[in-house]
């Protein structure tokens, strides 16, 4: 029987001509989209397993939709350590307060997500990009930092 349009997806990620439903793969990301909740969860994950520089700041997203505008001085510090880290690691996708909108809408919007593509995001959402054809998948904070460091899941 042939593969599913998630099977084919995933089997060209991981390198492999066929992938069957149970099978264990590591798979080659294209798309990695935290938000303002799950990237400061992330952070912290990322710094403790030692990893010092995303695989690749051209190919990760990172929009504010939560949090913002800041309701206190909590939120306000939270999304300052955010900026400061998407600095330090040169990530040009940052949709900051000002240049935000909903993140799932934000990636098709602006060209970041095709057919064919790998996607994961730190929000129950990014399922959403399915739509587009797209293998798309939220994930915790811990899978994410895991995916920043490595490039894939």
């Amino acid at each position: 029987m042939g593969m599913t349009i998630t099977e084919k997806i995933l089997a060209a990620h991981a390198g492999k001509t066929h992938v069957e439903p149970g099978e264990f793969i590591s798979a080659r990301v294209d798309v990695l989209m935290g938000n303002d909740g799950s990237t400061a969860g992330a952070i912290p994950v990322f710094e403790k397993i030692g990893a010092r520089r995303v695989f690749d700041p051209d190919r990760v997203v990172i929009v504010f939709d939560h949090f913002v505008p800041n309701k206190d001085i909590q939120a306000a510090t939270l999304l300052s350590g955010i900026r400061r880290w998407v600095r330090e690691q040169g990530i040009h996708e940052f949709y900051d307060e000002g240049r935000n909108g909903i993140a799932h809408i934000i990636l098709p919007e602006q060209g970041l997500l095709a057919p064919g593509d790998l996607l994961i995001g730190g929000d129950s959402h990014t399922c959403t990009g399915g739509a587009l054809g797209a293998f798309a998948a939220g994930v915790g904070s811990t899978d994410l930092a895991a995916a920043l460091a490595l490039g894939e899941i």
